[in-house]
């Protein structure tokens, strides 16, 4: 799941003199201003871009398809007396928050508390 759009960290990089970025599985790569080889965008940096711009379009589907998902278990469940329905809608809103969780952010975590 893409956690950030591609337009809030054109414009970052765009703002701060960074150039020709890219990504690289779920992490950001920029050349720096007067710099050679790329690096990974800050993750300080990716999380005040998330804080001010909040969900990404992707996440926002995710959340919209748990939410309808749920709704749909709980009327199945009570139409059809049985608790299936409902399991398979937690199992899914499961997933989708499971795919919420930013890998980049647990890896800087994990720098962190180590």
């Amino acid at each position: 799941m893409n956690h950030y759009c591609d337009q809030w960290i054109s414009d970052w990089c765009a703002d701060n003199g960074w150039t020709d970025w890219f990504r690289e599985r779920s992490s950001y790569w920029a050349f720096p201003p007067n710099a050679v080889m790329p690096v990974p965008i800050p993750t300080p940096v990716l999380r005040t871009i998330k804080v001010e711009k909040g969900l990404s379009f992707d996440e926002r589907i995710w959340c919209l398809m748990a939410i309808v998902g749920v709704i749909l278990g709980l009327l199945g469940t009570c139409l059809l007396s049985s608790p299936m329905p409902l399991v398979f809608a937690f199992v899914f809103a499961a997933i989708a928050v499971a795919r919420m969780e930013d890998d980049e952010m647990l890896d800087a975590h994990q720098e962190f508390c180590s």
